[in-house]
């Protein structure tokens, strides 16, 4: 186990390459603060849980990785509409999507086509994790070992990013 002052020196350390990870995940300076002070104190609150012979920093950003997803499953579970009335009135009701023009419509569409472009090797598996699926979940499902699985669902990432980078969403 590491001492108190090395642990907090190693981790200090990092600071600035947290910073950039949380950057890269969250595109947007100011949650990219909020997540590395949330990631900081998870990991101080953790120590206990570290082992001397695990990569400290892949220990670190795996933390923040799991706290971003967390906090993203979160936001969507909050938005996801349950309606239970026996007409479907709330879901007939008109819902603010966030996409009032026909230019934000459109935005959907294009997604959607630049997903379905992908071989079904690396559309199903991006899909189940967009709907909320672990990891292991879909791994499980899909019959394939789990590193299979997070490489595919990264390319397919990397892929939607090179397809749409020119394409800009539109907010009034």
């Amino acid at each position: 186990m590491k001492t108190k002052i090395s642990f907090e020196k190693q981790l200090l350390g990092l600071q600035d390459n947290m910073f950039n990870f949380a950057l890269t995940l969250t595109a947007d300076r100011e949650e990219a603060k909020d997540l590395l002070q949330e990631t900081t104190l998870r990991v101080l609150d953790n120590k206990e849980k570290y082992y001397e012979n695990v990569n400290f920093k892949g220990w670190v950003f795996t933390i923040m990785h799991n706290i971003f997803v967390n906090n993203y499953r979160k936001i969507v579970r909050s938005q996801t509409i349950i309606d239970k009335t026996e007409n479907l009135y709330h879901l007939n009701l008109p819902q603010d999507s966030g996409f009032d023009t026909p230019d934000g419509a459109y935005t959907i569409k294009e997604i959607n086509k630049a997903i379905n472009s992908f071989t079904d090797e690396y559309k199903v598996p991006f899909s189940m994790h967009v709907s909320g699926y672990k990891y292991e979940e879909i791994a499980k499902h899909l019959g394939l070992p789990i590193g299979t699985v997070k490489s595919r669902i990264f390319f397919a990432r990397k892929r939607l990013q090179e397809l749409l980078k020119d394409f800009r969403f539109y907010s009034e």
